[in-house]
């Protein structure tokens, strides 16, 4: 059985539309039964769903939040959505752009500024501002809400034509991936003004031209996302691995690698290795300061040198003293147990690829903090693994998303009421 005849859990698909006769054009209007939708609509209809209950969790927390450094106490959805937190920063970079100088403090050290924000969305978000002339606050959440929709079409199709051994083995898979997806504990950024939703996309098309052998298009969705989150260097890794795969096959007699696609992996490859370090240039150009985007990134760290993998050591002493050898192993081997057990390698080599290269590139690069738990957004193909975790009977692959469903929406309201709610220190405003 095919993976597009698996895509959705025991879901007739509709008729064919009657032919239109002449001068008139064929009408489909979705059924009434939204197990009878087209797999894209039904992905769009449980992101929407996901995100009116994450909704609802911001507007209750908001009526929660004090006055503080961006909004006033009780703020409205759009203000908590568009104002809170990094949302601050984009909008900045939207409505100033970026400093030519930066800035330091009375320390010589480099404070906190935009330059540690990619700038796509926000760019992308200024261009909808001026057509519409409607406010950041306004605009910006209700981009990335779009952009999420998008994102999780994208992401059905992709786990449909990517790991179709993983949709033989667990029949609704695609759908079961959005819908992890959509109610993962911080999957509420998706509607907030962060870059989340547009790395999303990003990545998702990315992966999908690669799997259906578009290099050059693949390449442009790469370039673009080097304009958007630091996460373009392990797409590189997917490429590198993919072009192995190809090779092999056809040195084998299998699957030929013809000059043309030589060359567009030759592009793809050289452009995310590009992607990966533009931005840091870029920085480095217009400041005339060589590293300036790493003393930024430093600027947000307990500790300013930046060394890979070495704040895991110091964050886990300062929250775990002694047991933080036995908790760092603990959640390493839970994240190396969920790439190694069998619903991870029956996914394609582009989501297996791309699950392991990010999560060993987030721990390399990021300091863990309150910021990682929606960096694992990326991550998504973690989803597939999870549902296909129990394949059969039906009643129990059912039962299990939806207990991980149950999970992980309450735990998405305790991470939007202790993390996004903002508990200014005592004495503020001054």
């Amino acid at each position: 059985m095919s993976a597009r005849t698996t895509a959705t859990d025991d879901v007739d698909h509709p008729e064919p539309a009657a032919a239109a006769g002449p001068g008139r054009v064929a009408q489909r209007p979705l059924p009434a039964d939204p197990r009878r939708w087209p797999g894209w609509a039904q992905a769009l209809g449980i992101y929407l769903l996901a995100r009116a209950f994450s909704a609802v969790v911001l507007v209750l927390v908001a009526q929660r939040q004090v006055e503080n450094y961006w909004t006033g106490a009780r703020p409205s959805y759009l203000q908590f959505t568009g104002l809170m937190w990094d949302a601050g920063w984009y909008r900045q970079i939207a409505e100033q752009g970026y400093p030519a100088v930066l800035p330091r403090g009375a320390d010589g050290l480099v404070q906190q500024n935009p330059w540690a924000f990619f700038p796509l969305f926000p760019t992308m978000v200024r261009g909808v501002m001026v057509v519409t002339r409607g406010e950041w606050y306004v605009v910006a959440p209700l981009v990335a809400l779009a952009l999420g929709a998008a994102a999780a079409v994208v992401v059905r199709r992709l786990v449909e034509h990517g790991a179709p051994r993983a949709v033989a083995a667990r029949p609704g898979l695609p759908l079961a991936t959005v819908t992890l997806l959509a109610v993962f504990p911080t999957a509420v950024v998706l509607q907030v003004a962060y870059t989340e939703s547009l790395a999303l996309l990003l990545v998702a098309v990315a992966l999908l031209l690669v799997v259906e052998r578009r290099y050059l298009l693949a390449a442009v969705a790469v370039l673009a996302l080097g304009f958007t989150r630091a996460v373009a260097l392990p797409m590189a890794v997917v490429v590198v691995v993919h072009a192995i795969v190809r090779w092999r096959s056809s040195r084998r007699g299998g699957d030929p690698l013809g000059a043309r696609d030589l060359a567009g992996l030759g592009v793809l490859g050289a452009t995310a290795a590009v992607s990966g370090v533009a931005w840091p240039l870029i920085c480095g150009w217009v400041t005339g300061e060589r590293d300036g985007y790493l003393q930024t990134q430093g600027a947000w760290r307990g500790v300013r040198e930046i060394v890979p993998f070495e704040p895991w050591g110091y964050v886990s002493q300062f929250w775990f003293g002694d047991r933080a050898p036995w908790v760092l192993a603990a959640g390493f081997g839970l994240v190396l147990a969920s790439l190694l057990v069998p619903a991870a390698w029956r996914l394609g080599n582009e989501l297996h690829v791309w699950s392991a290269a990010y999560l060993l590139y987030l721990t390399a690069a990021v300091e863990p903090g309150s910021s990682l738990a929606r960096f694992l957004i990326l991550a998504f193909p973690l989803g597939a693994v999870t549902a296909g975790l129990v394949r059969r009977p039906t009643v129990a692959r059912r039962a299990w998303t939806a207990a991980v469903v149950v999970l992980m929406l309450g735990l998405q309201v305790v991470w939007v009421y202790a993390m996004w709610r903002l508990t200014p220190p005592t004495g503020w405003p001054p």
